[in-house]
């Protein structure tokens, strides 16, 4: 967790410094248009290949058959190093193709800017799966601290290119560094496999697990696809609108994920091994009330965050990103979108959640349905309230789209556990929104006080840790009042995650150009 930490911390890091040297300009549409499909394949193979090659990979480990282990790990890396290089090749020459079609609104030069960055960052496909690979291949010999710092070594590598670049090579700083930190994902974990002799130059392609790793990672990558798809549509739709929208959105949705990616994404790693034990030995009740405390810390976090973000969100992105390119226009666009990014937050995070315990109990179908159900769902209103709202229209469809994936979830995990303490996690949820409530009052009234805060850096952050500090004070305050149980519960799990020693999930691993 505290790799994760620091990951998220850098990874925000990055988006201040993007914000600084490139604000919404149509050079960083440019760049995150052709960033668009290596994120998708990110946020598949990093989590899907972790997902399906790890259990692969312990049950020779466990079995003490470290030689079919070794042979099956090489053989899946040196495939995909083949493959996917192919893959990046095609991709490469057919770019003047496909990205006229996620930059659909760009005018001819900047079409022309964004399929040159896409050739860019073509390779780092590659990098991405084979990184996955380590991971699995790592984490299946229980070795996790090469894995865990990869996140820091793309943010850290990404942010040295921007600072030393920037000035003579404009966005392509941004580019190059980029793909030089995913190249340090993988490199940070080389030497680790290699210094095990983990991999070997084979290719055996008749080894029983790959088998079971086809069988267990189509599900997977279909779940995972669906959920990556919503960044397709977003920059699709989003491009047709007036230059900034894109970038504007991506902090926007950068700050809401950050409360996600920190506390969501740790809870479930915690809870995942506990619903996975408890249902392989038929302990139904102990599923039911893991899955009643994971929704009830989850809503603890996640609840006074979207209201915080929708109470603060102009001093918050001031603070966090209004400086050299990025101006007061700037801010007033990134702000204006906040609110509408934040409504999603709790029910992605939930979501995540629900999805554990589905994958838990051995249900992968009508998990990977309902996400593709959401998708289709989020470009529907997409379509709908696109000319309308514009950008606005295509965060709250994003909101409403991961709303009801966590509604549909939770009807599911209620049959395959045949029911749990629905009331609890309601009456958690109110108490929680009254005490939100409380807090929202309080930030507005302090905004109703009209001080006026000197224009500079200093001044604008010292007053925002003040009305954040008065926020927290009155939320906490009520929260005892009213004898909100999950302040306890949440900082048992959050210690328990540093007793065990777990390894953070694939969720909280974010690329470092979405």
């Amino acid at each position: 967790m505290a790799a994760t930490l620091a990951s998220s911390i850098l990874g925000f890091g990055r988006e201040v410094i993007n914000a600084r040297f490139y604000g919404t300009a149509w050079e960083m549409d440019a760049f995150l248009a052709a960033a668009t499909i290596p994120t998708i394949l990110f946020g598949i193979f990093n989590g899907a290949l972790v997902s399906a090659l790890v259990p692969t990979f312990s049950e020779y480990v466990a079995n003490g058959d470290e030689d079919a282990a070794r042979r099956l790990g090489s053989t899946v890396f040196n495939t995909l190093l083949l493959g996917l290089t192919v893959l990046a090749a095609l991709g490469w020459m057919l770019a003047p193709s496909y990205v006229p079609i996620v930059a659909r609104g760009f005018p001819p030069h900047e079409l022309a800017v964004t399929i040159e960055m896409t050739r860019w960052l073509l390779p780092t496909i590659v990098f991405t799966s084979l990184a996955g690979v380590a991971s699995a291949i790592l984490n299946a010999h229980h070795r996790f601290a090469a894995s865990s710092v990869q996140g820091m070594a793309i943010n850290v590598v990404t942010i040295a290119v921007v600072l030393a670049f920037s000035a003579r090579l404009g966005i392509y700083a941004l580019v190059i560094g980029t793909g030089l930190g995913f190249a340090a994902q993988l490199s940070v974990q080389l030497p680790s496999i290699l210094r095990a002799r983990l991999y070997r130059p084979i290719l055996d392609l008749k080894h029983p697990g790959l088998q079971k790793i086809y069988e267990m990672l189509g599900p997977i990558v279909v779940g995972s696809a669906a959920g990556q798809i919503a960044i397709f549509f977003d920059r699709h739709f989003a491009s047709l609108l007036t230059p900034g929208y894109i970038s504007g959105m991506n902090y926007a949705t950068k700050l809401v994920g950050f409360p996600q990616q920190i506390f969501a994404a740790a809870v479930a790693t915690v809870i995942f091994p506990l619903l996975a034990s408890q249902f392989a030995s038929a302990n139904r009740t102990g599923v039911k009330r893991s899955v009643v405390m994971g929704l009830r810390v989850v809503n603890l976090v996640t609840i006074p965050s979207v209201f915080g973000l929708i109470a603060l969100g102009r001093p918050i992105v001031a603070v966090l990103f209004q400086r050299g390119a990025f101006g007061p226009t700037a801010t007033d666009l990134t702000a204006g979108l906040l609110p509408y990014g934040a409504i999603g937050l709790i029910g992605v995070a939930a979501s995540i959640v629900l999805t554990r315990c589905c994958f838990a109990c051995k249900e992968t179908r009508w998990t990977v349905a309902i996400s593709v159900f959401a998708v289709v769902l989020n470009l529907v209103l997409c379509v709908t309230w696109l000319p309308t709202l514009g950008a606005r229209g295509l965060l709250l469809a994003n909101g409403l789209s991961q709303w009801a994936q966590a509604a549909l979830l939770l009807v599911l995990v209620f049959r395959l556990v045949n029911g749990f303490d629905w009331k609890a996690v309601a009456g958690s949820a109110l108490r929680i929104l009254v005490c939100s409530l409380a807090m929202l009052a309080a930030l507005h009234w302090i905004a109703a006080l009209g001080v006026d805060v000197p224009p500079t850096f200093a001044a604008r952050a010292w007053y925002l840790v003040g009305e954040l500090a008065i926020g927290a004070f009155v939320f906490l305050g009520a929260a005892r009042m009213l004898g909100v149980e999950e302040l306890g519960i949440a900082a048992r799990m959050i210690l328990q995650k540093f007793e065990r020693r777990l390894p953070s999930p694939p969720e909280s691993r974010e690329a470092p150009i979405a």
